[in-house]
């Protein structure tokens, strides 16, 4: 089942140094049963970690690593690795798997001010949802929200096995364009502008 606390890192780094980055991260995971995976990103020189937490206590075991990784991938970095914690909360499209199986994951990250929130949750369901339901090239479509983040909201992750392009099109359609303007007018903080989403493809696939 889908992890019930997730830990996002991510960092970029330093030019032409992202192959040797992420040799270099996965050695410093080689002998941990974490369940993490490692992700590049389709656009721009970043890496991205997904490590299941069995909750947030478990937080804990991770923080020495934190010291190796900060030190260790220093070489290979343009800048500090960013990290929050997200707490899971329902799943469009599940998994048996702590974090998507699938060789491509994509975060869709929006922030929903409070006071729209219940309002926002009944909606996305006949809307976002549906649509994700709907797509056969949707795999895996867990909703997340930040429990320890500097960029505070709801963390969709989505897994795929299809094409970018093929994936993108469920998203680029009428109708999903139509849900974003909606979301944007009624429960995006900072209108449609404030959806952030990004690609990710597995190191190891």
């Amino acid at each position: 089942m889908p992890a019930t606390t997730l830990l996002v890192t991510e960092v970029t780094t330093a030019p032409g140094a992202l192959d040797s980055a992420a040799k270099e991260w996965a050695r410093l995971r080689a002998d941990d049963r974490s369940g993490s995976v490692l992700y590049r990103a389709l656009e721009g020189d970043t890496l991205m970690e997904l490590t299941p937490l069995a909750d947030l206590a478990a937080l804990d075991a991770e923080t020495s690593l934190f010291e190796r990784q900060f030190t260790e991938l220093a070489p290979h970095v343009a800048g500090d690795l960013r990290r929050q914690v997200l707490r899971f909360v329902e799943a469009p499209k599940s998994t048996a798997d702590a974090v998507p199986a699938t060789r491509y994951v994509q975060l869709r990250h929006i922030e929903v001010p409070p006071a729209v929130f219940a309002d926002y949750r009944r909606w996305r369901e006949d809307t976002i949802f549906d649509v994700v339901r709907r797509a056969d090239e949707v795999v895996v479509f867990l909703a997340y929200h930040s429990l320890l983040s500097t960029e505070p909201g709801v963390m969709f992750v989505s897994g795929f096995d299809t094409t970018p392009e093929r994936y993108g099109a469920v998203f680029a359609c009428p109708e999903y364009r139509e849900i974003v303007r909606q979301a944007g007018s009624a429960y995006i903080a900072g209108g449609e502008r404030g959806l952030y989403t990004a690609v990710y493809e597995r190191v190891d696939a």
